[in-house]
């Protein structure tokens, strides 16, 4: 299926980057606050891991190590996880590799109607799949933005345009605030148009599929994107995005 096969792929151009860093960069700090480069690959194992366990039928939060214990949110658990496996590089990159080809099969031979339990909902394969790319590739932007890497964007960013868009229910929900109805109009990294949603909808998002996906990644802030809005919901909108499943 082509989700599986875009993870797949963008895993590919991820340890790519990795298996060129020397051991000064896999030290140096991440884009993560707090995490090194090695944290945030470590990071990425641990849920990638966790993928199997939920094919498996165990929850994220059930897979959880007991040192997590006390944890007061899902950032504080995930800083608690990575705190106490820290180990050198060349194995913790050694352990995303197993990790994360172990996560595609687990994927790709699931029941494509079942529910997996994951952190917020249980979630269908495909749509665990997307959100593990959108994963991927926000802490992938942690990792070369801060050494200076080329890691431009590709067509693969319309899954995490998408995941943001049906997520926005959540995103308002969340926040406090009515769910509406928002238009999403944007270019991808080829020029073509990208569209999410009823294009009648009184609100709308334009502009590049790029910056609404760091957006969505709390990577950028709505006011330097250069994401046009328009109509009563929009403003809102963009400051709930988020690239995460309903």
């Amino acid at each position: 299926m082509e989700i599986f096969d875009d993870l797949e792929v963008e895993q590919d151009r991820i340890e790519a980057v990795l298996a060129g860093l020397d051991a000064a960069a896999w030290t140096s700090p991440s884009g993560a606050p707090g995490w090194s480069v090695a944290d945030v690959v470590l990071h990425l194992a641990q849920s990638e891991e966790a993928v199997v366990a939920s094919v498996g039928g165990i929850s994220l939060l059930d897979s959880l190590p007991a040192t997590v214990a006390g944890a007061t949110s899902i950032d504080d658990v995930m800083a608690r996880w990575v705190a106490a496996e820290r180990e050198a590089p060349a194995a913790i990159f050694d352990r995303w590799r197993k990790a994360r080809r172990a996560a595609v099969a687990a994927l790709r031979g699931a029941e494509p109607e079942s529910r997996l339990p994951w952190a917020a909902a249980p979630l269908k394969p495909t749509a665990l799949a997307t959100t593990r790319l959108a994963e991927h590739w926000a802490h992938a932007l942690d990792v070369v933005d801060p050494l200076g890497i080329d890691f431009p964007d590709t067509d693969r960013l319309r899954h995490i345009a998408w995941l943001a868009h049906r997520s926005l229910p959540y995103g308002f929900s969340v926040a406090g605030e009515e769910p509406h109805d928002v238009f999403c109009d944007l270019t991808g990294p080829d020029g073509t148009q990208w569209t999410y949603g009823d294009a009648t909808a009184e609100s709308q998002i334009t502009g590049s599929a790029g910056a609404f996906c760091r957006v969505g990644a709390q990577r950028l802030s709505p006011e330097a994107s250069g994401l046009v809005t328009s109509g009563p919901h929009a403003d809102v909108a963009l400051r709930v995005l988020r690239n995460y499943a309903a």
